[in-house]
């Protein structure tokens, strides 16, 4: 009746860390026989981007965020606009590198106007505007969505209840891991989420949350394929660097694939 998944590397090279959760828990003998206990199904989903994971990117080899690619692409006119995205994206994967400085004079002058939240918003939440800048959402569902897709309607769709934990790296202090909640914006299913996984589960819909409010996420496939189903779920986000070496880190890597 129950099903946990455990999924790594939805950005491909996030998938080190969520590999590691994974074996561990495949190993880990008290965790097998609670499970069991428990009657719960684990599902294990490892590498969804695989293309990302092999040449240490985070996106497909379609250049896209696979957690920004759940959109209805039948609908164009549905896609959300990112009109922030759309103001900087110039500066942010400029034509040389390292960036000029008006390109770095640019992002600056943005966070003068807006504020460094705001900079992190429309640099992450998701775009569909621009297909060779960062978190560029896609026009169509990639090879890794569609994958997925069928993995979930083969396992996943004989229970009534889901339990997903998705294993990432990259915001918030080093080593840490944050529970963020991984769903609508729905009060029973983050009190929900709370009493499974604790208090400390944060939400980018309260501003708990070291993420910004999202686009086009993952948890949109268990509404999709699994709709007989009470999905509960969270991103597991272990930080990594500061956010400003972060975001440089990526514009380098979108400068250089381009």
């Amino acid at each position: 009746d129950t099903m946990l998944i455990v999924s790594s590397a939805c950005h491909g090279v996030e998938g080190f860390c969520g590999s590691g959760v994974q074996v561990a828990s495949l190993h880990d003998v008290a965790w097998l026989e609670q499970v069991r206990g428990a009657g719960v199904a684990v599902l294990y989903l490892h590498a969804l981007n695989p293309y990302g994971f092999s040449w240490v990117r985070r996106v497909t080899q379609e250049n896209v965020d696979l957690n920004r690619n759940w959109q209805d692409f039948d609908r164009p006119a549905s896609l959300p606009r990112n009109a922030g995205y759309e103001e900087i994206a110039h500066f942010v994967v400029p034509a040389t590198w390292p960036p000029p400085a008006e390109a770095e004079a640019g992002l600056a002058a943005y966070v003068a106007r807006h504020g460094l939240r705001a900079l992190q918003a429309a640099l992450s939440q998701g775009q569909y505007s621009h297909p060779e800048g960062l978190f560029f959402g896609g026009h169509r569902p990639t090879w890794s969505r569609q994958t997925l897709a069928h993995v979930l309607e083969e396992h996943a769709t004989r229970c009534r209840e889901i339990g997903w934990v998705d294993l990432h790296t990259g915001l918030g202090p080093s080593g840490h891991g944050e529970l963020i909640f991984a769903d609508r914006n729905d009060a029973a299913a983050l009190a929900r989420a709370r009493a499974w996984w604790g208090p400390q589960v944060t939400s980018m819909y309260d501003g708990s949350s070291a993420s910004a409010e999202l686009t086009g996420l993952l948890f949109n496939a268990a509404y999709l394929h699994c709709p007989q189903a009470r999905y509960t779920g969270i991103a597991l986000e272990y930080g990594t660097q500061p956010m400003e070496q972060v975001m440089a880190a990526l514009r380098a890597d979108q400068w250089l694939y381009n």
